[in-house]
């Protein structure tokens, strides 16, 4: 493992893919700065434009604007009590606060170092545990993968908590989407409608691309006409001393290990880890009651939790296939574009890309680190870009991204009904994750239930008779349990 460790951190410094790393990191910090605009949308548009890049470098560079993505959406919530992403609304609690008390700088030097220490223990984790999760999993037959997609497919409940008949709506369309094309088994065409270009079944880029990218400017352009222009709080020179970064430094670390446990649970995103971290932090402060006016232990809480979540998220990904989250269930699709199959057998089959892209996470989250403590004053700027001169921007990277899979007119349309689609579930509080996950998890369980069943005679035992499986099978009911009962406490708490 150290020998492909230290290969893939000699890639990471190579000429070919350091810049691509920083262009990520630096792009994603940017993105994630601009309210509306996610790392997830930002790692959709860049998607098609690696399919010429070779394997390594495609997945560093989208890797980058993820991590710099998570991190870059606490300048906004930091300077204009607006999250630029989901993940960062714990962040607005306390770091808001300290920027309206004229602490901007303070509070962004402080979001940077407890972002880097979250994903660096991320980062480490994800590199321990993965190889040896990978070669458990070499033990799956056709059995185990259908009850691991079946597991795989619970996150549905898990995203849509909110609610979850809409979320098994959502899941439901995705589900049907990915039935169109050649039967697995028969090769008999389904949902063609005589529409050669539905043989190969609907392709999942333009579809995220629809999903993430077109809904979300479709949306903006919808705010632009009604939105205020929010002030940026006076900005000042001192960032955290020796004593705030020991302060930090333990909230962080705790938090960090938190949020990699979380990240490594498909479903539970960003978002809930910073608020689970925050909720910790608060718990066990020696002044809770300074949480919410300024504490740096919130603050740094909800940053570390929310990167935490980087390297915790590709655990499932990369050892499993399954992804943890929207962002990774995009990685996923970015994987099958380079023609890699995410699981156990890609640590044996392609270890050069697997370890570097490990190294690259940890060499991408010292340069989240460098840029954000050098450029404070620059991302000040940033916020202030006019949201009517990038949304013309994201789609045209959107439509060309769309187009340059298939040089096919026919993936832009699918890219743009899937924008609107996303948008109108959105108008009814209809999720769009499940979808994509429905979308991408749909073949790998049909095909393997075939399968399964082949093996046993059309019989559903293997469910039982093989340990895996079965404890997959538990897994899923577990935790589509665990959700319904947090939903049920939630209830009294939102009526108090």
């Amino acid at each position: 493992m150290f020998e492909h460790l230290l290969n893939g951190l000699l890639t990471a410094f190579s000429p070919e893919v350091l810049p691509i790393l920083i262009f990520g990191v630096v792009g994603g910090i940017i993105l994630g700065a601009l309210p509306g605009l996610t790392a997830t949308m930002g790692v959709a548009i860049l998607l098609p434009f690696t399919f010429g890049m070779d394997s390594t470098p495609a997945l560093v560079m989208l890797i980058g604007v993820y991590i710099g993505g998570i991190y870059g959406g606490s300048i906004a919530a930091i300077l204009l009590k607006t999250p630029g992403t989901p993940a960062s609304a714990a962040t607005v609690l306390d770091g808001h606060t300290l920027a309206a008390k004229g602490q901007a700088a303070r509070a962004l030097s402080i979001s940077a170092v407890a972002s880097f220490v979250g994903g660096l223990l991320s980062t480490i984790v994800l590199i321990a545990i993965s190889p040896l999760l990978a070669n458990f999993a070499l033990r799956f037959n056709a059995p185990e993968y259908f009850a691991l997609a079946l597991f795989g497919l619970t996150i549905i409940v898990s995203v849509s908590s909110q609610n979850i008949l809409k979320g098994l709506l959502a899941g439901s369309i995705g589900l049907l989407v990915s039935t169109v094309g050649l039967d697995p088994i028969s090769s008999v065409p389904r949902f063609t409608f005589g529409m050669m270009d539905l043989y190969s079944g609907i392709n999942v880029i333009p579809v995220l691309i629809g999903l993430f990218a077109l809904s979300e400017a479709i949306n903006q352009i919808e705010k632009i006409i009604n939105e205020k222009h929010a002030e940026v709080p006076t900005f000042d020179r001192k960032i955290l001393s020796k004593k705030d970064l020991k302060t930090i430094l333990p909230t962080a670390t705790k938090s960090g290990l938190i949020g990699t446990a979380i990240g490594s649970v498909p479903g539970a995103g960003a978002d809930v880890s910073a608020f689970v971290c925050y909720n910790e932090a608060k718990r066990s402060a020696k002044k809770p009651e300074e949480f919410g006016k300024g504490s740096l232990h919130g603050l740094a809480a909800a940053e570390s939790g929310n990167n935490g979540v980087t390297g915790g998220s590709l655990v499932p990904l990369l050892t499993l296939g399954v992804p943890g989250d929207a962002v990774a269930a995009v990685l996923l699709g970015a994987l099958i574009v380079q023609g890699l199959t995410p699981g156990p057998l890609l640590f044996s089959q392609s270890p050069e890309v697997v370890y570097g892209v490990f190294s690259s996470m940890l060499v991408a989250n010292i340069v989240m680190l460098l840029v954000g403590l050098l450029g404070i004053r620059f991302f000040c700027r940033i916020i202030e870009v006019p949201k009517i001169l990038m949304i013309p921007i994201i789609i045209f990277l959107s439509v060309v991204g769309a187009y340059a899979i298939n040089n096919s007119m026919f993936d832009v349309g699918i890219a743009i009904a899937f924008g609107l689609l996303g948008f109108a579930l959105g108008k009814m509080d209809i999720p769009s994750s499940p979808i994509l996950l429905a979308i991408i998890l749909g073949p790998m369980a049909e095909t393997n239930l075939r399968k399964a069943l082949l093996m046993y005679d059309n019989s559903w035992s293997f469910l039982y008779e093989r340990p895996i499986a079965l404890a997959f099978v538990l897994l899923a009911i577990f935790s589509v349990y665990s959700t319904l009962k947090m939903k049920k406490k939630a209830k009294p708490q939102a009526a108090t």
